[in-house]
């Protein structure tokens, strides 16, 4: 099970002089630590204002804040592709989903789009505080899912703010309806690697989704000049919600650039089976439901 997590934003642990100390929680998360009703002899998960990882054992609580002392020092995960996510402006709480949901599956960044079929328009302050709001749940997310980092969230952009930024990404994924059903994610992506000579650990994708309505042409042609690795893509034959776009597009990036449980020792697993022939275990009493469900499968003897 893994351990609760909490970020810090200033307190740098390494600095702390005392065995036992108080984690300077922000007030929401000292809030959330008070939810779990964490007691002594707890371990939690700390990333600290100098982006350090350690785990620390709960000695106790003072004034609503953990007494903890450091367990050990733990070794910062590798950084591994970035995966940023320009989204066009939804209506309702359609952002607050993609923000939260896509965080989990482990987009770096997320670049709220103002486009011409964008319903909702955000002014300065209400831009602001769309932003702060969109960050918090951003920072929920990465500390339930276990992320070693926050996302970035920047304000709304209009789509030529958001091209001037895209000269340097490794790629630029343009998830557009209209797409011809050839234009393979996966083909954008290695043909981006093997035109940079990238390794698909240090790749930097940028990936776009259009709001309700989708992108518009003159956006769609703006967004493939900005850089020349810009491709269209396709997700299907579906027409898939903005929100739902938002989710499934940068998690198909990930997975093809070998995260997601699509690491080079899931690739390694795959070729043994090739080679061996895979042996199926026989179905458990929770699985014969779902094969029931295709009567005609036939599973080989080994």
């Amino acid at each position: 099970m893994s351990l609760p997590r909490f970020f810090l934003e200033n307190q740098v642990l390494a600095a702390e002089t005392e065995a036992v100390f108080p984690l300077r929680l922000a007030a929401d998360d000292a809030k959330h630590a008070k939810v779990l009703r964490l007691a002594a002899g707890e371990h939690i998960a700390v990333i600290d204002g100098a982006s350090d990882y350690f785990e620390c054992e709960i000695i106790g609580i003072s004034d609503g804040l953990p007494l903890v002392s450091i367990a050990r020092h733990e070794e910062a995960p590798a950084e591994g592709p970035q995966v940023v996510l320009l989204q066009g402006l939804a209506k309702g709480d359609k952002m607050e989903t993609v923000i939260r949901h896509a965080t989990e599956v482990g987009v770096a960044a997320f670049v709220p789009l103002t486009c011409r079929r964008s319903v909702v328009k955000l002014d300065g302050k209400k831009a602001a505080a769309k932003t702060e709001r969109w960050w918090a749940i951003a920072k929920s997310a990465a500390m339930q899912s276990g992320q070693a980092r926050i996302p970035e969230v920047s304000e709304p952009a209009t789509v030529g703010e958001a091209c001037a930024r895209l000269d340097g990404a490794t790629a630029v994924l343009v998830c557009w309806e209209e797409a011809p059903g050839s234009a393979s994610l996966r083909e954008a992506i290695q043909g981006a690697l093997a035109a940079t000579r990238t390794p698909a650990a240090d790749a930097r994708i940028a990936v776009v989704v259009g709001p309700e309505g989708g992108l518009a042409e003159e956006e769609v042609r703006a967004l493939l000049a900005s850089n020349p690795r810009a491709r269209l893509v396709t997700l299907g034959p579906s027409i898939l919600r903005t929100e739902t776009a938002g989710i499934v597009a940068p998690a198909l990036a990930l997975y093809e650039l070998g995260a997601m449980g699509n690491g080079p020792e899931r690739a390694e697993i795959e070729r043994v089976e090739e080679d061996a022939g895979t042996v199926l275990p026989a179905p458990s009493p929770a699985a014969e439901g779902f094969v029931a469900m295709f009567p005609s499968a036939e599973i080989a003897d080994a």
